[in-house]
């Protein structure tokens, strides 16, 4: 197995801990949606200042989930991009 062999089977593990990392994310992010939901439920009917830093909270939760969702989303696109040009030049071997 030569080198290029070796980082192309390198890549294609990153892509597959990126698929598995993103669905993580994608179920947590769900959960925090619907957690934020009811916070800002809970803030709105009960005008509490707990509710409302619940509600502050939960919604900063999702925006983290969403900025995560979002690098692991760069990060594989790049990991593609260097998959499909070192199996061009593998096949130019």
């Amino acid at each position: 197995m030569g080198r290029t062999e070796r980082i192309i089977g390198d890549i294609e593990r990153k892509l597959l801990d990126l698929a598995d990392e993103r669905s993580l994310l994608l179920e947590e992010l769900s959960d925090h949606r619907d957690l934020a939901d009811d916070a800002a439920r809970d803030a709105a009917v009960f005008d509490s200042p707990i509710d409302r830093e619940a509600a502050t909270m939960t919604s900063g939760d999702v925006s983290r989930i969403e900025r995560l969702l979002s690098k692991n989303e760069k990060v594989r696109m790049k990991l593609l991009n260097r998959l499909e040009r070192l199996e061009r030049l593998d096949g130019l071997d």
